[in-house]
């Protein structure tokens, strides 16, 4: 028994778990942050400014919410001093919606400014999405890219309640209303119900990435159907255009926005951290907890 209810609290738990591990240690660090910003700010007063000119923006970890790197990129949309961006990609994929948000913001920026995006690490499903309408796609050595599907999950958890004494009350007004309900298993016409949304989300998955990597349609089951790739076998299929480094990509983009002297704007090193410490705990429950359709 107290197993199960620890299964059942396990969230809790782990967010419990979390803010104990990580607390103290943000609070440390933002304390030591704000010492050496201001030390830094003195130092930095005294010599001359240069205005960047070039802009990375970072597409890390699972993609929940694209609020961040919308602001971000409509920040470089309109900082006219900035003349190229580099997307920055290592992330598994994540919600569809958000990740189709962050492939026709790039899109919109590209039509004022030039855009490489760069697979440093996972470039997948939600996350290739993001990135389809860059300029260039150049991929690392080593990375993954690839599993063009979509998936719907949902658990299970009608033994775990009968053996608890668990039942659910329902109400409602729609026959679909319960699909993808965790407290019984699925009716057929509820699965049918979801294929239906799986596949029209695929088909729009498989038509964007076909529109701008100039790939055929009909060919998807060679460069999508949920296959992964390495950064060879997708420059084969079409999916990237260079398999190269960091300095490469960099490069590129310098490049296509044709300044002289590049400057890269500079990255808030604090955010950054936080950035990655939240990445991580999104990481370690999204997966788990949330059971809406995915891009992964």
């Amino acid at each position: 028994m107290f197993n199960i209810l620890r299964k059942i609290f396990y969230p809790i738990i782990a967010i419990l778990d979390f803010i104990t591990k990580y607390f103290k240690t943000i609070v440390f660090l933002t304390i030591i942050y704000f010492f050496v910003s201001s030390s830094e700010d003195s130092a930095i007063s005294g010599e001359s400014f240069e205005m960047a000119n070039l802009q990375k923006i970072e597409l890390y970890g699972p993609i929940m919410t694209a609020d961040k790197v919308l602001a971000q990129i409509e920040e470089a949309k309109k900082n006219k001093n900035i003349k190229g961006v580099l997307l920055d990609v290592n992330s598994p994929g994540g919600a569809v919606a958000p990740s189709v948000e962050i492939a026709y913001a790039i899109k919109e920026l590209r039509k004022v400014k030039p855009v490489v995006a760069y697979a440093s690490g996972i470039m997948a499903s939600g996350s290739y999405y993001s990135s389809i309408w860059a300029d260039k796609i150049i991929a690392n050595p080593g990375s993954m890219v690839g599993s063009i599907g979509v998936i719907f999950q949902g658990t299970n958890l009608e033994e775990l309640m009968d053996k608890i004494g668990v039942k659910t009350q329902t109400i409602k007004a729609g026959k679909y209303k319960e699909s993808g309900t965790p407290t019984r298993e699925w009716t057929n016409y509820e699965k049918e119900e979801l294929e239906k949304v799986i596949k029209d989300t695929y088909s729009m998955f498989v038509s964007d990435v076909a529109k701008a990597r100039k790939l055929k349609v009909e060919n998807h089951t060679k460069f999508a159907d949920a296959h992964i790739f390495t950064s060879s076998q997708a420059k084969a299929v079409g999916l990237v255009d260079k398999v190269a480094t960091i300095s490469y990509a960099k490069n590129e983009i310098i490049k296509l926005s044709k300044v002289k002297d590049p400057i890269w704007k500079k990255e808030d090193k604090f955010d950054k951290f936080l950035d990655r410490v939240i990445s991580e705990a999104i990481t370690n429950f999204s997966v788990i907890f949330n059971s809406n359709l995915k891009a992964y």
